[in-house]
């Protein structure tokens, strides 16, 4: 196994990543948990974009969206996904390349009633990825939903979670003359065990 001490030191990498990701949380102006997450369509082409990161999980990490939105059909149709968290303040990234699976009943509602009831009026609001006509309809479709379910709406049934569970995970971080440390952890299957490789910068 690969020499690993200091930021690196662990025998469990969601622990690691936890433990970065709570570093980034006191150092990160804005959203330590944001995530690149990238997926491919039904052509093979790729797509990325920005979501939050909302739980690191024992052997997983979830993000949650509108299941109706492209990222969501990409997820449904590979069953695969990667991501990268990079945090400049730290000059370090964590890099996931697994399986997905969705992330729906008590969980699921929990996190949504944990968020601001504008934000979980917006998810009932949003046909997330869909053509617009004006940010005015938009709005007039949130006033209208926020007087169709009150105060406490319940999650919508088309927005849920997605869990990531790695293949592959690196930890990265910069070093001195472009020498970077990089340790990669990976398994054949989510069951197996895992292999830690040093890699070159």
């Amino acid at each position: 196994m690969a020499d690993r001490t200091g930021l690196f030191a662990g025998e469990d990498p969601f622990a690691i990543a936890q433990r970065w990701l709570g570093e980034a949380e006191a150092s990160e102006v804005n959203d330590p948990n944001a995530i690149a997450l990238s997926t491919v369509d039904q052509d093979g082409l790729p797509n990325v974009r920005m979501v939050l990161l909302k739980e690191i999980e024992a052997d997983a990490f979830v993000f949650y969206t509108n299941y109706g939105s492209a990222k969501a059909q990409e997820l449904d149709g590979a069953g695969k996904a990667a991501f990268v968290l990079h945090w400049k303040s730290l000059r370090r990234q964590v890099r996931v390349r697994g399986l997905i699976s969705k992330v729906e009943g008590p969980q699921a509602d929990a996190y949504y009633q944990s968020r601001s009831l504008k934000s979980r009026l917006g998810a009932w609001a949003s046909d997330q990825s869909q053509p617009l006509s004006s940010r005015a309809s938009l709005m007039a479709k949130v006033a209208k939903i926020t007087a169709e379910k009150g105060p406490n709406p319940p999650r919508p049934p088309f927005w849920g979670g997605y869990r990531i569970a790695p293949l592959e995970i690196e930890f990265w971080a910069d070093g001195a003359f472009r020498l970077h440390d990089r340790f990669r952890w990976r398994r054949e299957t989510v069951a197996a065990a895992w292999e830690i490789l040093r890699l070159n910068p």
